[in-house]
């Protein structure tokens, strides 16, 4: 069944597909938009008690209950290097020869990820974290740590699911889907936020941005004077679930192993200043 989950992956227009979701997405006719949430609601299981509107009804639109907002206080940042997202890990480590583990069994390189070789060879003696998001939950990305975004790079892409199955299946799976690379200078060195795209998303916003990057555009930029964020800042959104990738330019020690479920703001690295 996997095996045909990733053949029809790689047979359907998956652009085409994600922005008639996306469409459906941000309709405003109410049997519409709650039919869709509600169903979400009720497959995955969505927890809404710590949202800022617990009923469902109360969204105007899909895309407005998917990107919800949280209750002030319900997350707490903690340690050196907090978790950026909620989601579960999908794997982490230490940057090895340029590369980072996708799944078991499953390499890619810094510099197809970054699309910059010499921002590939800033990361290349560090570590890193993978986070995915599933449909359940919050689906907005923050700072694990303060610090200055110097520069972002959108990089149009395919759009493969991240799931388990897809990330142990296909390939440079976080290296050939779309994403968005933020780039900062933190007093633990340099740090790399990706937000990395997948099927059916319909969009990645940025939060100082009002609209989604458009497909299949490049989009390189620096930020000057530099941005600043606080730990726990907003970074932006996605439109359905996704990964989140931190990258650190030295070697930490994780306090996170693979398939462990990390809430928002949860510590991730030993509480130690980083490795030289």
């Amino acid at each position: 069944m996997n095996r045909l989950t990733i053949i029809i992956q790689h047979l359907v227009p998956q652009h085409l597909l994600s922005r008639l979701v996306g469409f459906v997405a941000s309709t405003k006719i109410i049997w519409i938009k709650n039919l869709f949430i509600s169903s979400i609601i009720r497959i995955f299981d969505v927890d809404l008690t710590e949202a800022e509107r617990e009923n469902y009804r109360d969204y105007i639109t899909f895309n407005d209950f998917f990107t919800r907002t949280l209750k002030p206080g319900a997350r707490e940042f903690t340690g050196l290097i907090s978790s950026p997202a909620d989601g579960v890990v999908s794997a982490c480590g230490a940057i090895q020869e340029r590369s980072l583990i996708q799944a078991k069994g499953k390499q890619y390189t810094l510099e197809k990820l970054l699309a910059d070789a010499s921002l590939a060879e800033k990361f290349s003696k560090g570590s890193f974290a993978t986070i995915y998001l599933s449909p359940k939950d919050y689906h907005r990305v923050h700072i694990p740590t303060g610090g200055l975004l110097a520069a972002g790079n959108y990089i149009p892409g395919r759009l493969f699911s991240v799931n388990k199955a897809t990330t142990e299946s296909v390939d440079d799976l976080f290296a050939i889907n779309e994403r968005y690379v933020m780039q900062f200078d933190t007093p633990q060195g340099a740090m790399a936020v990706i937000m990395v795209g997948a099927m059916i998303v319909a969009g990645i916003r940025p939060a100082w941005r009002d609209d989604v990057f458009p497909p299949r555009k490049f989009d390189k930029h620096k930020f000057e004077p530099p941005k600043p964020f606080n730990q726990g800042d907003e970074l932006g959104s996605f439109l359905m679930g996704s990964t989140a990738i931190v990258l650190l330019e030295k070697r930490v020690d994780w306090c996170i192993t693979t398939d462990q479920p990390v809430r928002l703001g949860d510590s991730l690295v030993v509480d130690q200043p980083p490795k030289q």
